[in-house]
């Protein structure tokens, strides 16, 4: 096709691009749900009593850190979590593995029957895609709770 008919069809170009800067050798490893705690609790840039937040770190094969996003910002009692925003950025940096956290504004530790179904649905799509969910975490203003730990995962 020519230039006159792509600006005629009105294609936009889709550019992936993800630069590490980050060298490997300093790169935090996760070995342990404690691990992804002080990871969240140093990259959380919300009050956790406040409004319901959700981070993804992204993993690499050796279980370092590639990344971290922030996949949504809710209220007081909720957040909306997609997960296909979840597996563009794995794609993107190439992860081979993720752990998602989310807060309790309430300070609940029990996982609600939507962080079990969350969890679930991550935990089967990323076995269709070969990109692992190691971990859900609940983070708490006092301490966490790891799904993974609990035996949901």
């Amino acid at each position: 096709m020519s230039e006159i008919e792509l600006d005629i069809l009105k294609i936009a170009e889709i550019q992936v691009q993800y630069t590490p800067e980050i060298k490997p050798s300093e790169r935090v490893q996760v070995t342990c749900s404690k691990d992804a705690e002080k990871v969240f609790r140093c990259i959380w840039n919300h009050p956790l009593e406040l409004k319901e937040c959700a981070y993804a770190l992204f993993l690499n094969r050796a279980n370092k850190v590639i990344g971290y996003l922030l996949i949504s910002v809710g209220g007081i009692s909720g957040t909306v979590i997609d997960q296909r925003n979840i597996f563009q950025t794995a794609l993107k940096a190439n992860a081979s593995s993720f752990i998602v956290g989310h807060n309790h504004p309430s300070n609940n530790r029990n996982p609600s029957e939507a962080d079990l179904k969350l969890t679930q649905k991550l935990k089967d799509s990323g076995n269709l895609l070969d990109i692992l969910l190691v971990d859900h975490l609940i983070i708490l203003v006092e301490g966490y709770v790891s799904l993974a730990d609990e035996g949901y995962l």
